[in-house]
């Protein structure tokens, strides 16, 4: 707490100097969206370089103004909150004042650059960002007010919140990362979790929020377990991936906390749907977004040293074909949890 007031302090310190010399206060934001302002290591992903290239927000600039008063908002919100010990959700924020914020992205994206300009972790703000993933399986844990939690998964599915967990119990030999909330509902029905060997079953249902990606670490680096993801075989599911294993361009200034550059590509691999024969028809036909987003994925710095991804990412690039996990219920409507999974897991059918 003393670290955010104090870093607080000093920004408006250097805004309220400017204002005694008569000039025109600026702040400075790296420019989180900049490639050349990442660095890719083995061992954390995408991380943010100590000397970023930034981007000035001029108080005295039509075009910054508004944004400067955003920022100078958030700051005085943030600075409360961490005094009184209380926290908002950034829906909460948005909606203290929906004139001068405009919309939710603008809220999140300064929240972000407040993080990265403070150089505090988004979770020590209070700010609290209200979560879409999913938790099931062999574990339980303890939330901070002392409710025990147990996400045992045939009876119980857990919202990832923004408690920290402590007492965490897990017997589970791996963890299963699911792209889509549909795939993780019928894994689900199928008692997928108790009828192969006990796991932990993880779902940010699409791209996943900061939440999920913090539980996952954490769960990680509690139990040491292998981590495999199951995504689309298309660009999107790739991307989403790649956000949990190696992070993403705008949140790299807290890679450290957030990736797991261990996690395996378990399926659904493009290779995969020529090995079982699926049929031409079942497949979707790239549109041209689907192959912008290949071509930059292929750009990106990790998949040089990922051989075998970058094969699988060559094979989607040929075809121009791409196909749900569903495709799998064309062999049958259980394929996925009674064939496919298990024999990739025991077989090392993994990337």
């Amino acid at each position: 707490s003393s670290a955010v007031l104090e870093a607080i302090e000093n920004v408006i310190q250097d805004v309220l100097k400017s204002l005694a010399q008569k000039k025109a206060p600026v702040l400075t934001v790296a420019d989180r969206f900049d490639w050349n302002n990442t660095e890719f290591k083995d061992s954390v992903g995408l991380q943010m370089v100590p000397h970023t290239t930034t981007k000035q927000i001029r108080s005295d600039c039509p075009r910054s103004a508004h944004r400067f008063a955003l920022i100078l908002k958030l700051l005085s919100m943030i600075y409360k909150m961490v005094q009184s010990n209380t926290y908002a959700t950034k829906r909460d924020i948005y909606y203290s004042d929906t004139q001068l914020f405009g919309s939710q992205g603008v809220v999140d994206n300064t929240i972000n650059d407040i993080s990265c300009m403070l150089k505090i972790p988004r979770r020590s703000l209070h700010i609290l960002s209200t979560t879409k993933g999913l938790v099931a399986g062999d574990l339980s844990y303890t939330e901070e007010d002392g409710t025990k939690v147990n996400c045992t998964c045939s009876a119980t599915v857990c919202i990832i919140n923004h408690l920290n967990r402590k007492d965490l119990i897990s017997h589970a030999r791996f963890m299963l990362i699911v792209e889509k909330d549909a795939t993780f509902q019928r894994l689900l029905d199928d008692d997928f979790c108790n009828k192969l060997s006990p796991c932990i079953m993880i779902t940010g249902k699409g791209v996943p929020d900061l939440n999920t990606r913090l539980l996952v670490r954490k769960l990680w680096d509690t139990f040491q377990i292998p981590i495999f993801t199951l995504v689309d075989a298309d660009p999107h599911g790739v991307e989403i991936m790649c956000i949990y294993k190696y992070g993403s361009l705008s949140m790299s200034f807290e890679a450290h906390h957030l990736t797991v550059p261990s996690i395996k590509w378990l399926g659904l691999l493009p290779s995969d749907l020529e090995r079982l024969n699926i049929s031409k028809d079942a497949l979707i036909p790239f549109t041209k977004q689907d192959q912008n987003k290949l071509a930059s994925i292929q750009k990106r710095p990790y998949i040089a040293c990922q051989p075998t991804w970058k094969r699988e990412l060559e094979i989607m690039a040929a075809s121009k074909l791409k196909a749900e996990i569903q495709v799998l219920t064309s062999l049958s409507s259980d394929y996925l949890s009674r064939v496919y999974l298990p024999n990739k897991l025991q077989f090392g059918g993994w990337l």
